[in-house]
């Protein structure tokens, strides 16, 4: 990891780095719409592109707070005009956005790879007068650049595959590491199974990720940890927690939960859902469903929110906590609502179109003979909504 405040540092390590292809890490203290003029200048100057892969994490889902520092002003600065004269900050910040757009653009002319990734920036820049290519059409708003969710979580949360976490209530990290190594015995099982291979990669994938937790050193505070699993995953992992406390081998009691950016629990069109393309992105029926269900399935407790990680009036996220005490009753209650909560959000991807999500759902009713979930009709037509909305039809 190098941390660097000059620009030249900057271009030079990432040209000695791509010479030696050294894989290496580097962080720039100052504002980003500088780097992103830089790599303009380096391409046109020299004609080497020196990112070939870019994103975007600004907090765009809240900039005139905060979110984002326009490039004209320093830290201190920024912070006092926000402040002192909202409009003008609101204005620089705009015109920040622009020229980060702008420079984004001209490399993404000459090769370079950008997507979203789902924190507003390209909503917020559209506002600010960017050129991001936005589109209201009947499916939803679409960018010339796609969310992250489109291309890559769209398909992993339609596998039913997202961030489930647990705590353990005891505070001690031996519990934490037990429970390491129940989740990674029970990933590892899943994947010598017969399942589709873009299954068993995100099993193996995760079993990496909980055998190496440990070593990262990333616990701050509560022993808790995050693990992408799937509908099978989660229940057999909770059921195994739950056992555990049970016979003593774990302190106390472990809560289990997830994060919102999940399968099911949130209705957000231009992250989560993004890739819901059957004109039902901007609903929140799916949120408000998900926590519904949990809430009678066995949840301790449920909540259902606005905001998180686009911002308030954009999403709308659902969540639960469940406390696995080691009771026969709170087995009961993991195996019923987590089958819930994982399953309504990929029977809604299924019925969007998502290929993954309907062999998934599928797969999930041959092992559930009682699950019933209608199943789309593919359109084989693609211009068949277009001409039958078109008034010389």
């Amino acid at each position: 990891m190098e941390v660097v405040y000059d620009l030249d540092n900057l271009v030079a390590l990432l040209r000695n780095a791509k010479r030696r292809k050294r894989a290496l890490s580097i962080g720039y203290h100052g504002n980003v719409v500088d780097v992103w003029e830089r790599l303009v200048t380096e391409y046109e100057s020299t004609g080497e592109l020196l990112a070939d892969l870019g994103s975007d994490q600004t907090s765009c889902h809240n900039p005139f707070h905060g979110g984002y520092y326009p490039v004209q002003l320093n830290y201190q600065q920024a912070r006092d005009m926000m402040h002192q004269d909202s409009v003008k900050f609101k204005n620089l910040v705009q015109e920040s956005l622009c020229r980060q757009v702008k420079a984004i653009n001209k490399l993404s002319s000459r090769g370079m790879f950008f997507f979203d990734y789902g924190n507003a920036f390209l909503l917020e820049a559209s506002r600010a007068g960017a050129e991001v290519g936005r589109k209201e059409g009947f499916l939803g708003t679409t960018f010339r650049y796609p969310s992250y969710v489109q291309d890559i979580m769209g398909d992993i949360f339609s596998l039913g595959f997202g961030p489930f976490r647990w705590v353990c209530t005891s505070g001690d990290p031996t519990d934490l590491a037990k429970t390491d190594e129940i989740a990674a015995t029970i990933v590892e099982d899943l994947a010598k199974k017969k399942v589709p291979q873009a299954v068993k990669q995100q099993y193996e994938d995760n079993a990496r990720w909980i055998r190496e937790a440990g070593e990262h050193k990333m616990v701050v505070g509560s022993q808790a940890r995050i693990l992408y699993s799937d509908q099978e995953g989660r229940i057999a992992i909770a059921l195994a927690f739950n056992k555990a406390v049970s016979e003593g081998h774990l302190q106390s009691a472990v809560v289990i939960s997830r994060d919102h950016h999940d399968v099911s629990g949130t209705d957000s069109p231009y992250r989560e859902t993004s890739n819901i393309y059957d004109g039902s992105a901007m609903c929140a029926d799916m949120a408000i469903q998900n926590v519904i269900g949990d809430s009678f399935r066995g949840a301790t407790w449920v909540a259902i929110h606005n905001g998180g990680g686009v911002g308030w009036g954009e999403v709308i996220n659902g969540g639960f906590g469940l406390v696995l005490d080691g009771s026969e009753e709170a087995g009961k209650r993991a195996h019923e609502m987590l089958s819930w909560d994982v399953s309504n959000g990929v029977s809604r991807r299924c019925w969007a179109g998502n290929h993954n999500a309907k062999v998934t759902i599928q797969r999930t009713m041959e092992a559930n003979p009682k699950l019933r979930v209608t199943l789309p009709y593919s359109v084989e037509d693609d211009t068949l909504l277009e001409r039958a909305l078109n008034p010389s039809f």
